[in-house]
């Protein structure tokens, strides 16, 4: 699943909006708007979306064949 999707499902449980989470995170509603649209997160943004939204962000890699994960 996509980045901005999972983001959209966390604001919406969190009872946030796009607006409310690019305030918390210091950057332009047209910034952030870009970003979900594009889908293009940094490692650092998608750690900060989750401290603001109380998540844990864990990125790995799992193995296809084995469900082993790195």
């Amino acid at each position: 699943m996509a980045a901005a999707k999972k983001i959209k499902m966390l604001l919406v449980e969190r009872e946030m909006t796009l607006t409310d989470l690019s305030k918390l995170l210091n950057k332009s509603l047209s910034t952030m708007s870009g970003k979900m649209a594009r889908d293009n997160f940094s490692e650092k943004d998608l750690k900060q979306i989750a401290d603001i939204l109380n998540y844990d962000y864990e990125a790995v890699f799992t193995d296809r064949d084995t469900g082993k994960q790195i």
